[in-house]
């Protein structure tokens, strides 16, 4: 629980830092895409902090080409 608090500081002087330079100048766009970067690289790292399994993009990407890889080994036997 420690870990998940750590993050939520780090996280809230992140947005300390670049939130108010966004504003000045704003860049509405740039904070929308700040803010989903953001929650994602939080949430990830929370998951991780509570030992949480996150799945691999490269089992995914195995998944979809497992099938073609298969019928192209069986072709050129």
């Amino acid at each position: 629980m420690v870990a998940v608090a750590g993050i939520l500081v780090i996280v809230g002087v992140i947005i300390a830092i670049d939130v108010p330079s966004l504003l000045r100048k704003k860049e509405k766009k740039e904070l929308l895409v700040f803010f989903i970067l953001l929650l994602i690289g939080t949430s990830l790292s929370i998951a991780q902090a509570l030992h949480i399994k996150i799945p691999n993009p490269v089992d995914w990407i195995t998944v979809i080409y497992q099938p073609l890889s298969d019928l192209i080994e069986t072709l050129l036997k």
